[in-house]
């Protein structure tokens, strides 16, 4: 193996393209145990990981000799996977990759994955339509190369629910390509389960010895001796019975027998959940200890729902239970003020974190780390409303007091870093966020090293944030990919994060202009969040936006309306009418209707959007500029030149300041700024702005084909208003070279 380019090259059917983007990007980011990293079989040596695995879509994108390249990569690699399906039996190519491998001699290292379909159905009358094999799998090959009519007999891992299931099937192909047993792959996946399964038992027990604290209440005795006696009785009972509780929870240990791919956190989650209900009545206090714990482990799965009905019940009975201290409901109502704020129930979560700080205040003995902890999720909840400055006193004092409560080196001092860097990123404040979030990476990655971790994961991926914001899209999309890779190792393959990293990754391609691979991320986004978080979350309309955007490059300018429609309505009703985000949808809609000729619609959507960002954001935030700058080619379509140049220059003025005079978007306000002028007829400045602008434009990868168009044709007209004949005919001839325009 250690001699190939590549360590699988995955042949399907492009009817069965999700499942190969699946599996490409379960293979290329599946961590090998170190235990068996070096180990010599009959693949080969095991590698320290898979990656790079071969797939046409990706790896062929500018390829002009399709067959020369994918025999090359058929041959520089180290084993097949067909995915089989209905559509591959029946596929010309899949059929012609599978015998171009058999003839290299390699016909034991292919392998299988059955997605849909039967195996050898076609030689069940009625049953042949159902075929998944194709021909060159089914039967083996002669001496000459040709198919014979001898059945093989093809490894096969079957991803169909009721067989292996998507999780085995996966560990399956893996333990093929590596050459060792299945077993050796299955034990590492029980392992990792079991630490996870570990973690969550020892928060729960943590819980527990807390709520066994709390039991052991006094009650008046005729002495000492009884009073003591009493208490060891009662101790021991409440150990007994969480000593009985666990041991039940926790007593499934064999994953065959779970439901789905594997024993869950989720299943022993809600055993544990119908337990606490039927068995712990008599015991309030330990109830809700575990009620709360359980509650908040749904909620760093992403099971929102389970996790709210489980913390309103917490909730609720801490209010009324006497023996509840002031920080065990405070931390109840502060978790689930968390869930709410992930189900965008703003105005509830806020009273709930207000009802927790209020609480905290009046108890016996402080909390401080704890109310910091609210006062930072205060902060996120004004970002989500987009309060940008409202947050940022908030997270100054945070950041301040974690420093004097837990000193420089602490996770928790990183995360209040990191969120502080932000605030400014929120503000339009972009350099300070970017040194903010270098400052929070660094200290994470002193603290916790590089192994995965949920905290490096966001910290990379709001990094990556930052830099495609400041025009360095290849770091950006390095970083994007980083973060994916590292939250399917945390979180497997569905997940809140896993959503939100896909969606950030999918913008980055957008903008690289790679909109097939973009447009079928953002639909996966669209259908994990929607099974996650419901029908509508302001996250589902970011994605829908985002996805307009690709339909908007694609030239679909009815689709990408549409969608931008849909997004406004939802962000609307969940929103209200004067946040960033409805400005945000407002402006993408006016800038499209003025590309459309629909004048009068534009502006009233170009100035609804200006007025709601001024009212919500600081005065010089790129965003302002940028809906300046639309609004100023509206001006200009339509002849109202004076503010037109009004708009132009106060977003080139912004934009300059805010991103620098060689960002490509300040560039495209130059190239606004320039336009008007040449309608005003000084032809002069505008010959200047044109210039500067385009020499900024003019192979940046990051800039927009139609903006770099836009200016060529501005040229032509320039140069023909100042009488230059053969300047004006020479970037004619470049717009007709470059973009078909005569």
């Amino acid at each position: 193996m250690d001699t190939f380019k590549y360590r699988a090259f995955i042949s399907y059917s492009h009817a069965d393209e999700k499942w190969a983007r699946w599996l490409h990007r379960a293979l290329e980011t599946y961590r090998i145990p170190k235990r068996l990293v070096g180990q010599k079989t009959a693949m080969g040596s095991v590698p320290p990981k898979l990656s790079p695995v071969f797939r046409d879509r990706e790896e062929l994108a500018s390829a002009t000799d399709l067959g020369s390249k994918l025999t090359e990569a058929l041959e520089g690699s180290a084993c097949q996977i067909v995915i089989c399906s209905r559509s591959s039996a029946r596929s010309h190519w899949v059929n012609e990759e599978i015998l171009a491998y058999k003839r290299l001699g390699r016909s034991n290292r292919i392998f299988s994955l059955i997605v849909d379909g039967e195996p050898y159905a076609s030689g069940i009358p009625g049953e042949e339509e159902q075929e998944c094999f194709p021909a060159a799998l089914r039967y083996q090959i002669g001496e000459g190369g040709e198919l014979t009519q001898t059945p093989a007999e093809p490894i096969a891992a079957d991803a169909r629910p009721g067989k292996d299931g998507k999780a085995h099937a996966k560990v399956k192909l893996i333990a093929g390509i590596l050459g060792v047993g299945f077993d050796d792959l299955r034990q590492r996946e029980l392992q990792r389960r079991n630490r996870r399964l570990a973690l969550i038992s020892t928060s729960a027990v943590a819980g527990m010895i807390f709520a066994i604290g709390l039991a052991t209440t006094a009650f008046i005795a005729r002495n000492e001796a009884e009073l003591q006696r009493a208490r060891a009785e009662k101790e021991a009972e409440t150990a007994r019975r969480t000593a009985s509780f666990m041991t039940d929870l926790f007593a499934v240990s064999d994953p065959s027998e779970a439901r789905g791919n594997s024993i869950t956190a989720r299943e022993i989650l809600n055993k544990g959940a119908e337990k606490i209900a039927t068995e712990l009545g008599d015991q309030p206090l330990i109830q809700t200890s575990l009620m709360d714990t359980i509650g908040k482990v749904y909620t760093g799965l992403g099971l929102y729902s389970e996790a709210r009905a489980m913390l309103e019940e917490t909730v609720a009975l801490r209010r009324q239970l006497p023996g509840v201290s002031n920080e065990e409901f405070a931390r109840s109502a502060y978790n689930l003020g968390n869930v709410l704020t992930e189900k965008a129930e703003y105005e509830r979560a806020a009273r709930l974190y207000e009802e927790a700080i209020n609480s905290l205040e009046s108890a016996a003995s402080p909390a401080p780390q704890l109310e910091l902890d609210i006062t930072a999720a205060l902060a996120e909840l004004r970002f989500r409303t987009g309060e940008y400055e409202a947050a940022e006193p908030l997270l100054r004092e945070v950041l301040s007091e974690r420093r004097k409560l837990l000193g420089a080196e602490n996770p928790k001092v990183a995360d209040a870093i990191e969120e502080l860097g932000l605030n400014y990123f929120d503000q339009g404040r972009y350099e300070e966020a970017e040194s903010r979030l270098r400052e929070a990476l660094a200290l994470r990655e002193k603290i916790l090293g590089s192994e995965p971790h949920p905290a490096l994961a966001g910290n990379i991926s709001n990094l990556a944030l930052i830099r495609r914001f400041r025009g360095d899209l290849e770091e950006a999309q390095q970083l994007y990919t980083q973060t994916l890779e590292m939250n399917h190792q945390l979180y497997g393959e569905q997940h809140p994060e896993i959503a939100i990293a896909l969606m950030n990754l999918a913008d980055v391609l957008t903008l690289r202009r790679h909109f097939d691979e973009a447009e079928a991320m953002y639909n996966d986004v669209i259908r994990m969040s929607r099974e996650l978080l419901g029908e509508e979350h302001p996250q589902i309309a970011i994605v829908l936006n985002n996805l307009a955007f690709v339909y908007h490059e694609i030239g679909k300018q009815q689709d990408a309306l549409a969608k931008s429609r849909e997004a406004l309505a939802m962000q609307r009703r969940l929103l209200g009418d004067r946040h960033p985000d409805v400005a945000s949808s407002l402006a993408i809609q006016g800038r499209w209707l003025t590309e459309a000729g629909s004048y009068s619609e534009a502006e009233a959507a170009l100035r609804s959007a200006l007025e709601i960002q001024l009212e919500t954001m600081e005065a010089g935030h790129p965003q302002i500029a940028i809906t300046r700058m639309d609004l100023a080619q509206l001006l200009l379509e339509t002849g109202h030149l004076a503010e037109a140049l009004e708009q132009a220059e106060l977003a080139e003025t912004a934009l300059k300041k805010a991103l620098g005079p060689d960002h490509w978007r300040t560039a495209a306000a130059m190239q606004t700024h320039g336009a008007v002028c040449l309608a005003r007829g000084d032809l002069q400045q505008a010959e200047k702005l044109l210039l500067a602008s385009y020499e900024k434009l003019e192979g940046n990868p990051n800039a927009q084909e139609g903006t770099v168009r836009r200016g060529m044709q501005l040229f032509v007209t320039l140069y023909r208003g100042l009488g230059k004949t053969a300047k004006a005919k020479s970037y004619q001839a470049m717009l007709e070279r470059r973009f078909g325009i005569l």
